[in-house]
């Protein structure tokens, strides 16, 4: 039976524990949004009641797998906030997988690392174990990250991770369940592969298909910061023809190599491959593409690694009990000198803990995409981090990555939902098509706007959602 705690019937300790002690990640938080009440669900029939409880209320929901959200987009005010983070987890029915058509079958708040130590036990016919490309940071909850599209593991080949969603089990937001695939309610499935947090439902089970899981191998190229254009000249331009199971990512940051004094440019290049011959083959085409006059810091070639190291390299970068302010773009392909473009913001990060990602996403972002919400893309993905410990220093972190976005945008064929803040610019997030098909699948299943949707500035946007355009067109 679902716990329900109303703000006006619960300790005020024991009801901020509940909104914001467990499951938030961002320590820089407005705590000025004070739900109505936190409903803890078990199992499905909890959120259908829980759901029911908002509309005795006449409330809003708002809905939480994990809230890892930058912007905490599970805290509303005066919303029925849903925890989903306890949601199937009695007798072991978390995960359930089948060996005949190779789906695993998961609650939205299962972590991608908890759901790969379970698909670890499941090897396939090749002696293979199974995995799911889910998130990079081990601690993301699976529902946010597969609405909003999913940038996981070799997006730049094996594509988005919403598009192994082969069917989802949901609770409307008139309380009914429903099980959605491409012929059974197909419009709520296309919207649940990219909607976002402006999904009109409530999922209470995803249906995944899964890969085999390969041998990890990894390369690692430290420069230092004043070899930022160069560095980024030579990866972006091996990329779109690098092996297809070679994810290629170039990061600004602190690194332990130098005792986190100074920031350095790291080229990333991790790979999928059946041996360690076929590895050193494929990253040996990146490494051999290196310009003479770039000397690394520190090389490391073509090391094994394994999912359990890269997601504690993910934790080292991501730490907890931090405050973070992000913010992306989708880079467009149009610009002629992508390093000069990003070398400010990424050669001038305001903390130690701080970061600036360029992720590879050519040949994907080169090809038709399936029929879903998710439509935005380009070569050239681009996320900055600001992390630092003390309140102190907001203004500066938060300014580092606004004022970088004023002039990356106007460079930028839009955004993606997952390192996004609504409240603070708008953009793009989807094709004007996909845009506006959204707004009609919203209506349709939510007239009255009973899931709170999109967190824009002062959490307005209703049933209607984000109106999907740069604020900065028509501006001199």
């Amino acid at each position: 039976m679902a716990l329900i705690r109303r703000r006006d019937e619960t300790d005020a300790d024991e009801f901020e524990e509940a909104v914001w002690g467990r499951h938030i990640f961002n320590a820089r938080r407005d705590t000025s949004r004070v739900p109505f009440a936190v409903c803890e669900a078990e199992e499905a029939a909890d959120v259908v009641a829980c759901v029911e409880f908002a509309k005795a209320h006449n409330c809003r929901v708002s809905v939480r797998s994990g809230g890892h959200s930058w912007a905490a987009w599970s805290v509303r005010q005066g919303a029925v906030l849903v925890d989903l983070i306890y949601l199937d987890q009695k007798e072991g029915g978390e995960f359930s997988y089948d060996p005949a058509t190779q789906v695993v079958s998961t609650p939205p708040s299962a972590s991608g690392r908890e759901l790969n130590d379970y698909l670890a036990e499941q090897v396939g016919e090749d002696g293979k174990p199974r995995w799911f490309p889910g998130g990079h940071c081990p601690d993301v909850a699976l529902g946010g990250f597969l609405l909003q599209g999913g940038m996981g593991w070799n997006c730049k080949n094996w594509g988005w991770a919403c598009e192994a969603i082969i069917g989802i089990d949901v609770v409307t937001a008139d309380a009914k369940q429903l099980h959605c695939s491409p012929t059974t309610n197909p419009d709520l499935f296309w919207a649940a592969r990219g909607a976002g947090p402006g999904f009109p439902a409530i999922v209470t089970r995803f249906h995944l298909r899964t890969r085999p899981l390969e041998t990890l191998y990894q390369s690692l190229y430290f420069f230092p910061l004043s070899d930022f254009q160069a560095v980024l000249r030579w990866v972006s331009a091996a990329a779109p023809s690098a092996d297809p199971h070679t994810e290629i990512v170039v990061v600004t940051s602190h690194f332990a190599i130098d005792d986190f004094a100074s920031p350095m440019v790291l080229a990333n290049f991790l790979t999928f491959q059946p041996t360690e011959d076929a590895a050193e083959l494929a990253l040996s085409a990146l490494t051999d593409a290196m310009p003479d006059t770039l000397t690394p810091t520190l090389a490391i070639d073509c090391e094994e690694t394994n999912l359990e190291t890269q997601y504690a390299m993910q934790t080292q970068a991501n730490p907890e009990d931090h405050r973070y302010c992000t913010d992306n773009v989708y880079v467009s392909n149009d610009v002629t000198d992508l390093p000069a473009l990003l070398e400010p913001a990424f050669t001038s990060l305001p903390s130690k803990q701080s970061a600036a990602l360029w992720f590879a996403m050519n040949p994907t972002s080169r090809r038709q995409l399936p029929d879903m919400a998710l439509s935005m893309q380009s070569d050239h993905y681009v996320s900055l981090y600001a992390v630092w410990e003390d309140e102190a220093d907001d203004t500066g972190c938060v300014s580092w990555v606004r004022n970088a976005m004023k002039t990356l945008e106007r460079k930028s064929v839009g955004s993606y939902l997952g390192d996004a803040d609504f409240q603070a610019r708008r953009t793009k997030f989807w094709s004007d098509e996909a845009g506006k098909r959204l707004k009609e699948v919203r209506r349709k299943w939510d007239p009255e706007g009973r899931i709170c949707g999109y967190l824009d500035e002062g959490d307005k946007s209703g049933v209607e959602g984000l109106k999907n355009e740069f604020e900065w067109q028509g501006a001199p």
